[in-house]
């Protein structure tokens, strides 16, 4: 939590105001007990009235000093709390976008999801909580068993007895939940994993009739959250009546020895009175700063889960170098590896070929053979573990990420769009393109035709993730999208899968026809996608099976004539 404490740096003014204000209102409310004792002593028993309405004024008088103290201090620890939750989201957020595949892949986005928004209300509700309560509960506490003892000290003994035993309580539940809350948290995530893979592949989830086995999953999490819930909530529940019954046992024997020394002429009956309020507030604020600590106890256990995330560090260091050496190969691997974090071998290995500006660089193999891992590794998603990989002769690993990234268009096997306009959606491509730019990009990836028969064009509405669109309509704009960089490297990670052949065809020749040349790699399990690539990379389990053009790989590639000869039957071909 202390490192998490930074960005309430620029909220000291509120910090502070809002604690003092509470205390003001405290001190004032303190005062309120010696007023009605004074009302009972003085006013009432010598029947006078005059005495009895100025004192009424009084209380009055403190009463709205109090409120307006109140409201004065919500508002600068609501602005406080509501700032500091923003700052954090706005760091965290920043924080999460430094982080490379690898982290995403290990935290999972469920649980980031989980942090940004469920753990960071938590806190925000648990500063808001401190400022306001932190310090006035116990000076209220403290407070009145002082007055207590300025009015008679025997009585005030019993504050003295009761506080710390109510502390002892209060402080114990605190510790045995503390524990449980982190582990309710943990159970939280588990029931958001699932539900998001359940959103997310709802369609396949019914394709194969699997809704039960999953209800059932879920409700297996559920119920595992359910049950740490009502354990923690059955011990928290404790504090109110054990409290409760603390403060009674105290009032009745306060109540009890006031009577007697009342008989006796050591004390009136408003001071009776006033030890019994004081008593109530006592009371009411350790209500107050229980609930509040049950609160803080759950607050706490999200700012160390946040802490946990802002304490992971990107496993990519940045380099300086932002640009390349004049006539070196685009893209060098030279005998590459990728092994994945956690993972027991490698996923691509012994990779080695260079592609030089304007080649067309196909890469082919079965599902799972690493086509994918292959080509991330050029952006920098992932790092090497054995090899290296260069852009323009220099090693990926030296380049600063962003002057890298800079020179690369990446089309995910996922089309991926974002909600807002399908003009939004390519100027994420390069905000300061001119509309000749948007146009070349949208002809060269086959989208000018759909995107013209759209209600309006480009202004078009795109809902999240093109759920309004096609699954060949949203590659294509992201296709546009990735054009619009006008990038020295294209990758088309298997991103027109749902193309027709003609499309695809036609893409391709547009994509060659580029007028600045870039270097492209095209993954693909399609052999007609790749065939007309300058050189192509045929891997098998993570590992080249052959390197060169189609009829080289025909010649002598047993892998890629399996590839070719299943999509293309020999019979086919002769017909053709």
């Amino acid at each position: 939590m202390k490192k998490l404490l930074v960005y309430l740096k620029d909220y000291k003014k509120e910090s502070v105001l809002g604690p003092l204000f509470k205390l003001l209102e405290a001190l004032f409310e303190l005062f309120v007990p010696l007023v009605v004792a004074a009302i009972i002593d003085k006013g009432i028993a010598n029947n006078d009235h005059g005495y009895i309405v100025r004192m009424c004024i009084i209380l009055a008088v403190l009463g709205v000093i109090g409120l307006v103290c109140s409201i004065t201090a919500q508002f600068f620890a609501a602005k406080a709390a509501v700032g500091f939750s923003t700052k954090l989201r706005h760091a965290l957020f920043a924080h999460i976008q430094s982080f490379s595949h690898s982290e995403i892949d290990a935290i999972g986005a469920s649980t980031l999801i989980t942090r940004m928004t469920s753990d960071i209300n938590q806190v925000q509700s648990g500063v808001n909580l401190v400022l306001r309560l932190f310090l006035r509960s116990p000076f209220v506490v403290f407070g009145a068993m002082i007055m207590a003892f300025t009015i008679d000290v025997p009585s005030a003994l019993i504050f003295a007895v009761a506080i710390p035993v109510l502390a002892l309580i209060v402080f114990g539940i605190m510790l045995l939940t503390m524990p449980l809350y982190k582990k309710s948290q943990r159970a939280l995530d588990s029931v958001l994993t699932k539900t998001r893979e359940n959103i997310t592949g709802a369609r396949v989830l019914r394709a194969f009739c699997m809704e039960e086995r999953e209800s059932e999953d879920f409700a297996e999490r559920n119920e595992t959250l359910v049950s740490i819930q009502k354990f923690v909530g059955k011990i928290s529940a404790l504090m109110n009546p054990l409290t409760y019954a603390v403060i009674n046992a105290a009032v009745i024997v306060l109540i009890w020895q006031g009577a007697m020394r009342v008989d006796s002429g050591a004390l009136t009956q408003g001071q009776v009175v006033a030890l019994y309020n004081y008593m109530s507030q006592i009371l009411v604020e350790l209500i107050k700063l229980a609930n509040m600590i049950i609160s803080l106890t759950k607050a706490l256990a999200c700012a160390n889960r946040i802490s946990d995330v802002m304490d992971i560090r990107c496993s990519l260091k940045n380099g300086s170098v932002s640009t390349g050496i004049e006539d070196a190969p685009v893209v060098e691997f030279e005998n590459a590896a990728l092994m994945y974090n956690g993972a027991s071998e490698t996923a691509v290995e012994g990779v080695s070929f260079t592609a030089v500006r304007g080649e067309m660089v196909g890469i082919i193999g079965g599902t799972g053979s690493g086509k994918t891992s292959l080509v991330n590794l050029i952006p920098r998603f992932y790092d090497v573990c054995a090899g290296c990989v260069k852009v323009n002769g220099v090693d990926v690993r030296e380049y600063d990420i962003d002057a890298l990234r800079a020179k690369i268009g990446v089309v995910p096997q996922k089309a991926v769009l974002f909600k807002g306009t399908v003009r939004s959606n390519l100027e994420w491509g390069g905000e300061d393109r001119d509309r000749d730019f948007a146009i070349e990009a949208v002809k060269a990836s086959q989208s000018m035709e759909f995107i013209f028969k759209l209600d309006r064009g480009f202004d078009t509405y795109v809902s999240q993730n093109g759920s309004n669109l096609s699954g060949g309509q949203r590659q294509r704009l992201t296709i546009a999208r990735a054009l619009m960089k006008r990038p020295e490297i294209l990758i088309l990670d298997d991103s027109a899968s749902a193309l027709d052949f003609a499309t695809d065809a036609k893409l391709r020749r547009a994509i060659r026809n580029l007028p600045y040349d870039p270097t492209v790699f095209v993954v693909s399990q399609r052999a007609s996608s790749v065939m007309k690539a300058d050189k192509i990379i045929v891997l098998d389990d993570g590992v080249p099976a052959g390197i060169g053009t189609h009829e080289e790989l025909l010649d002598n590639c047993e892998v890629y004539r399996e590839i070719y000869y299943s999509q293309f039957p020999k019979e086919e071909q002769a017909n053709g």
